[in-house]
């Protein structure tokens, strides 16, 4: 045998020897165990619909489902079979003309009827009629839950108001929920959604998954739901989504997001432009290439959260974006298409010399600070929610939250000349008791006719606050939602909590059809400290420093998710391993403060524990990991493995 085979012949054995040492190595460092599965909301609707059914099922004697996807309680779905087409109209009788509710269905044979707008605890009364015909049905739903916030003060003119609802997102205790103008529940989510809540051109819904990306309120992105509750459609972003989003003319959206992985190890400084059919990212604005960090530091400035954006308008008459930075008390309107800075809407003091010629001169009024919701009316005028912190960057001026209010604000500017003028404003002349240091909304109904949404209203002890609510720890909550017209207040509602926004739009809208739900986006691959070559990971047994930590491990559709509680400093990396190579993702255990936190979603530690999460993507990630836990330098097998 010639040298060249003896050759080839031991590369073969060493392979085989190889690959049985391999499966023997592979197999010794296996975990047991599955981690549990946890559904998403998306996926618990999924088979849902297979109970549908209409055959047999008439007018005279329809089906009727309370709930049907199980997250919108004061809704039903009414399903029967006509033998010719019908138009079917419904009417959901309320306690007066201005809170009953009316719809008219297309033509059809069989009828899918979502009816809306149901009382709690109560036999509602709903007629449906087709042709000549009229059906009375009583349908009964569930008390709202215990912790349900009701308002403590209602006050209308009748004669001004529509029957629209005044849908909230909390911030705080409470639910997503619409109130009706006599202050009465008419429909809300059992699951939770934050940040803005607005109707797509479609008529859906368009609000946050349930589901966190980072803490401590970054979620994964968003849902397009109708009000019974069906998902049509999940976005899903790799920084995820908060505070705000806009629907452009071609459907695709801009959405406030985060550059997680960015070396600054900044945060929401970034928006994206979300392809509406794909979920692919098409344009992205980081604005640490537009503004200098370091410039017109407010209060709640921090390095890591230096602009804090919390709101998107895109204009299409100036092609342009308009977002609005809290710690650094000012609005920018940037090109849509370049990036560039077009100007910028606030107090100047403390911005550098190379962005003065940006600012505006106010000719009349007063500027804004730690502003909200900004947004560019039809007229061009700049709308906002004015929280007016301290109403100066100059420590010595600052004014006190008892002499201080908040307000809605509008700006007429002059680009040509860059000056500018208020020319509308409400709330000033309600001094603190409208005072809200953070969240808030203001929302344009038509001409002379607004909503101003003081959300974030809050006292310790009976005297009001500087701060967020979950910063001070406030023992009294208040949010209060003005409706006004033509400088007249014909509508307010007070809330014993705190919300982040309100808006205004009709019971029925947007159709509800049967089918499957599309998921579009991705939520990125996960960063690793490190990856390396080992032949086996050994860890000891979970002992007493183990379950002291009260770690949870579960899988959900896209992703691993890993939790415990740790005193603040620990070191904690999660381990996965697989095929003699081990990935390391350290888990961030910190009790730094989101100094705006426009959210409290309930905050789990104490002085000596943090709660701590890591999400570890399914993306880059193929086949069966092993799961190990190190903590502060200790190395412990879980036991349990994970398939993507």
């Amino acid at each position: 045998m010639d040298r060249k085979k003896v050759i080839i012949l031991v590369l073969a054995i060493l392979v085989i020897v190889l690959a049985v040492l391999f499966r023997i190595i592979s197999l010794g460092s296996t975990a047991k165990n599955e981690v549990g599965y946890v559904d998403t909301l998306l996926e618990k609707q999924k088979n849902v619909e297979e109970k549908f059914e209409v055959d047999g099922y008439t007018f005279d004697d329809p089906k009727v489902i309370v709930n049907p996807y199980g997250n919108s309680p004061l809704t039903a779905l009414v399903i029967f079979e006509t033998e010719k087409e019908e138009e079917v109209n419904v009417i959901i009788k309320g306690k007066d003309e201005l809170s009953t509710y009316s719809h008219t269905f297309e033509k059809g044979k069989k009828h899918y009827i979502p009816i809306y707008g149901l009382y709690a605890g109560e036999e509602n009364e709903v007629v449906l009629s087709i042709s000549d015909e009229e059906k009375i049905l009583k349908i009964k739903t569930d008390e709202l839950p215990d912790d349900f916030v009701l308002p403590v003060k209602v006050s209308k003119e009748e004669s001004k108001l529509t029957n629209d609802l005044y849908f909230f997102t909390p911030s705080s205790k409470g639910y997503t929920c619409a109130y009706d103008v006599n202050g009465d529940v008419r429909w809300y989510l059992s699951e939770t959604a934050i940040w803005e809540i607005n109707r797509l051109k479609n008529g859906h819904l368009l609000l946050s998954t349930e589901r966190l990306i980072n803490e401590p309120y970054y979620s994964t992105g968003l849902y397009e739901m109708d009000m019974l509750g069906k998902i049509y459609t999940e976005y899903s972003l790799p920084g995820g989504y908060h505070h705000d989003y806009f629907e452009m003319e071609d459907g695709n959206l801009i959405v406030a997001s985060d550059d997680f992985d960015n070396e600054s190890g900044t945060v929401e400084d970034y928006v994206v432009v979300l392809d509406r059919d794909t979920g692919n990212i098409i344009k992205r604005f980081d604005l640490k290439d537009i503004l200098n960090m370091e410039d017109g530091q407010s209060e709640n400035w921090v390095n890591y959260d230096w602009f804090h954006n919390n709101s998107v308008w895109y204009d299409e008459k100036t092609n342009s974006i308009t977002l609005s930075g809290r710690h650094q008390d000012i609005v920018i309107n940037i090109d849509y298409d370049t990036g560039k800075l077009n100007w910028i809407l606030g107090d100047n003091t403390n911005f550098s010399k190379e962005y003065q010629k940006y600012f505006f001169k106010l000719e009349k009024g007063e500027w804004q600070w730690s502003q909200h919701a900004a947004m560019i009316l039809p007229n061009g005028d700049v709308f906002l929610f004015d929280n007016g912190n301290n109403k100066s960057k100059n420590k010595d001026e600052y004014v006190k939250a008892e002499d201080s209010y908040s307000r809605g604000v509008i700006y007429k500017l002059d680009t040509k000349n860059m000056t500018a003028k208020e020319v509308w404003q409400y709330g000033k002349e309600r001094g603190s008791e409208f005072y809200s240091p953070y969240i808030s909304d203001v929302d344009y109904i038509d001409e002379d006719h607004y909503i101003v949404h003081s959300g974030g209203i809050s006292y310790k002890n009976g005297v009001i606050q500087n701060q967020p609510a979950g910063i001070s720890n406030s023992d009294t909550l208040i949010s209060d939602t003005v409706e006004i017209l033509n400088d007249k207040v014909i509508f307010e509602m007070v809330l014993p909590t705190n919300n982040y926004r309100v808006e205004k739009m009709s019971l029925y809208d947007g159709e509800f059809t049967l089918g499957k739900v599309k998921e579009v986006g991705s939520l990125g691959m996960t960063d690793k400290s490190k990856e390396k070559f080992v032949f086996m990971v050994n860890g000891k047994e979970k002992d007493e420093g183990y379950k002291k930590h009260n770690i949870k491990i579960n899988k959900e559709k896209d992703r691993l998710v890993v939790t415990g509680t740790f005193k603040k400093g620990t070191a904690v990396n999660v381990i996965l391993y697989k095929d003699m190579m081990e990935y390391v993702y350290p888990m961030r255990v910190s009790k730094t403060p989101y100094t705006a936190l426009c959210v409290d979603l309930g905050n789990e530690n104490d002085s000596e524990n943090i709660k701590a999460t890591k999400y570890i993507n399914k993306e880059g990630l193929v086949g069966k990991y092993s799961i190990f836990i190190e903590i502060d330098g200790v190395l412990y097998k879980t036991d349990e493995y994970v398939k993507f």
